[in-house]
């Protein structure tokens, strides 16, 4: 070869090496790209939405007030319902009246954490483990009870992962009786938490049942008389501290499952076990606290009195129960013969789930209730309100508008306000009757400033589940300078439930999470609701009863495959997945189970193990625990350190060190195992953080972020981002 060749076979060897140098260079991500990516983080994107959430202040004479915000300016608007006629002003005493100096004053006597009575010249507070009243006129203190201690008080909010010193109670119409309880956990399991701090560590510890502890929570029920302070014990058995909408016994933070009649001297409320499985009926005189059982309901799962509200209500005029049952598969009402126990006729009825009952007209026996799924062709998450006859005649849909609404009925009137919206589609605001008809539009959303900074909302979606047997629904949030002919890596959001979802509300929201700041980055973020989740047939939610571990998962990975099927440009080589709290069990789940899929995980503040985790949350899902004769539970196989072993990708754990909701020891186990097992992993530990992070919440977004661009991405995040300077 003479030098020419030589010499052009070398240039041609740099220039191809350069060109593959170049083709190979690692993608750089600048603080100019998060910078840009931050702007649709929910502090930026708020203040620029001009929503129509109308939020009724309803007056005596029925009429209403609300604000609206334009251009970050605020304005006050009356409206007569009559009529429709609506007046606006900047000020809110230019149309209301709104002088209270008499209620004012009273109020400054009302103790931290005190419930009022209903007229409004008492409260009652917690001191001492016993329950007081004060009188807001005179200011005097009466103790009403006398023999509470710690872990024996009256009335106490301090059970597992709630902690308030506000009451539990309800009082009785005529303000002359409350009922309470007494909480019995002094032979309940402890939880400890440490400081982290200069010095020695300040020790934390309170009250916290596990699902092997033979003995939880139990409230001994009572009804005491106030003016000459006398308690009265129901006689029954103490129940165990839960309640038919949740996993507590005040989900609303009164004594929920307790209805007075309108004389006070009747009491009818539910008993529920331990297990979710059985919720009895029963009334108590209230002067002698004899209890008398009407009926009970026992399922083979959980019981629950409806989605987002307790739905069972007394008819004290007519000696009636309108009682809530999902015993057909979807959750319907039922009325019943207070005095027999018996049925006296199914309400409601059809494929679709009643989730709230709102309004009752016992002179018309007439009732008003939110439900989902029953106007077809529709997302059956969207909620429409409703009117039907006790009888279960005249069924009639009062928001025809395709959409979710939200409701909120005038008290004393006949009319109501109703905002509906999509998950993509902004929201209206109305005013009608009860019989549905439209008075007037009240307020139309404007989103011009939002999309003037290239805003765009989310892309709903509709997958089958992994069993092919219902339709799936969630969001898909896309970069908005997206190129469908490029591949970007997928970042799966997930929230398995069960008692609720990653969506969220099916209602308009400029902005979830950080989910579109951070597809701005270059990624899909996709979140499903799958099975198991609520507010669909119980067979729905109760199809991983038993098995927390199922977490959703078989569900996500299934759909974000037919997404990729329908939108070419994911990538489901680089599939990635984060959660918090039992997202972050089901995160870390997702890597031990489905290593072939997800490739990268961001697993926080995870419940990792659910005998490590609060009593009533496995046992309302899983059932009891059952130990068998070599000593293994039916909890054992559901814990993600069981699984460390499988880990194959990118896995990042962060916990807060003084989460009082899931103890910082749910994540430590899993460490341990991977330690054992060898494999590596990266663990974020915020020393006096609870649950949420708090102020360290921005720490995490970015470190999150961060580990997605370089593990899930294959690039370089800038270095050490500060989301507080931008």
């Amino acid at each position: 070869m003479n030098i020419k060749s030589s010499f052009n076979f070398l240039l041609i060897t740099l220039l191809c090496f350069s060109m593959n140098a170049q083709d190979t260079k690692e993608k750089v991500l600048t603080a100019e790209n998060y910078q840009q990516a931050a702007k649709f983080l929910p502090s930026n994107v708020y203040p620029l939405a001009d929503l129509a959430n109308v939020r009724p202040n309803w007056l005596e004479n029925g009429k209403f007030w609300y604000t609206t915000t334009v251009n970050s300016e605020r304005k006050y608007v009356l409206v007569d319902s009559k009529t429709g006629k609506r007046k606006s002003a900047n000020t809110l005493d230019s149309l209301v009246s709104t002088s209270k100096e008499n209620g004012e004053k009273e109020m400054k006597n009302v103790p931290r954490n005190a419930v009022i009575s209903p007229d409004g010249k008492k409260a009652a507070f917690i001191k001492d483990w016993n329950l007081w009243v004060v009188n807001l006129e005179t200011e005097k203190e009466t103790q009403l009870t006398t023999d509470g201690i710690e872990n024996f008080g009256y009335a106490t909010d301090n059970a597992g992962w709630r902690k308030s010193d506000r009451p539990i109670l309800l009082w009785s119409p005529d303000s002359k009786k409350i009922t309470t309880y007494q909480q019995d956990q002094r032979h309940v399991s402890d939880m400890y938490l440490v400081s982290t701090n200069i010095g020695a560590p300040k020790l934390q510890s309170w009250k916290y049942p596990l699902p092997q502890d033979e003995d939880i929570i139990l409230i001994h029920r009572i009804i005491i008389e106030v003016d000459a302070p006398k308690v009265i014990r129901l006689q029954l058995p103490p129940d165990p501290r839960r309640g038919t909408l949740c996993d507590d016994i005040s989900c609303s933070g009164g004594f929920d499952d307790n209805q007075w009649n309108e004389d006070s001297s009747k009491l009818v409320f539910v008993s529920t076990s331990r297990d979710h499985k059985i919720a009895g009926l029963r009334i108590a005189d209230a002067n002698t606290g004899e209890v008398r059982s009407i009926f009970a309901e026992e399922v083979e799962t959980q019981y629950e009195s409806g989605q987002g509200a307790i739905n069972w209500r007394y008819l004290p005029k007519t000696n009636e129960v309108i009682w809530y049952s999902e015993r057909d598969d979807w959750g319907h009402l039922y009325l019943y013969d207070l005095e027999t126990g018996k049925l006296k006729n199914q309400i409601t009825k059809g494929d679709f789930v009643v989730t709230q009952l709102l309004k009752m007209d016992e002179k018309n026996r007439k009732l008003y209730f939110l439900a989902n799924g029953k106007e077809k062709g529709r997302d059956p998450y969207f909620t429409h309100f409703y009117s039907v006859d006790f009888s279960g005649k005249n069924l009639k849909l009062l928001t025809p508008e395709n959409g979710n609404h939200n409701v909120s009925i005038a008290p004393d009137s006949n009319y109501f306000v109703d905002t509906y919206s999509q998950p993509n589609v902004a929201p209206v605001s109305v005013l009608r009757d009860l019989n549905g008809k439209l008075i007037t539009e009240l307020e139309s959303s404007d989103l011009s400033r939002l999309e003037a900074i290239g805003w765009e909302p989310p892309t709903p979606i509709k997958v089958r589940s992994s069993n092919d047997k219902w339709e799936l629904y969630g969001l898909m949030f896309v970069p908005t300078d997206l190129d469908t002919s490029k591949k970007y890596p997928v970042v799966n959001y997930i929230y398995p439930g069960p008692q609720a979802g990653g969506v969220g509300s099916r209602s308009f929201a400029p902005v979830r999470r950080d989910h579109q700041a951070l597809a701005e980055l270059g990624f899909i973020v996709v979140v499903i609701d799958g099975t198991c989740n609520p507010d669909r047939s119980k067979s729905f939610h109760d199809a991983c009863y038993g098995n927390m571990a199922d977490n959703t998962l078989k569900d996500q990975i299934s759909g974000i495959k037919q997404l990729a099927e329908k939108y070419g440009y994911l990538d489901l080589d680089r599939v990635g997945i984060w959660g918090h709290s039992g997202g972050g069990f089901a995160t870390a789940s997702a890597m031990f189970n489905y290593p072939e899929f997800y490739k990268v995980g961001i697993s926080e503040s995870g419940n990792h193990d659910s005998r490590n985790y609060e009593d009533d949350w496995g046992e309302r899902y899983i059932g009891l625990m059952k130990v068998d004769e070599e000593g293994n539970s039916n909890y054992d196989d559901q814990a993600n350190a069981v699984l460390a072993e499988n880990l194959q990708g990118k896995l990042m754990l962060a916990h807060g060190g003084l989460d009082d909701n899931v103890p910082p020891y749910n994540t430590y186990l899993v460490v341990d195992a991977l330690i054992k097992a060898n494999k590596d992993f990266d663990l974020v530990i915020f020393p006096n953080a609870r649950h949420g992070y708090g102020q360290d919440s921005n720490y995490m977004m970015r470190k999150r972020w961060d580990y997605f661009v370089t593990h899930l991405m294959g690039a370089t995040p800038p270095k050490e981002f500060d989301f507080s300077k931008n």
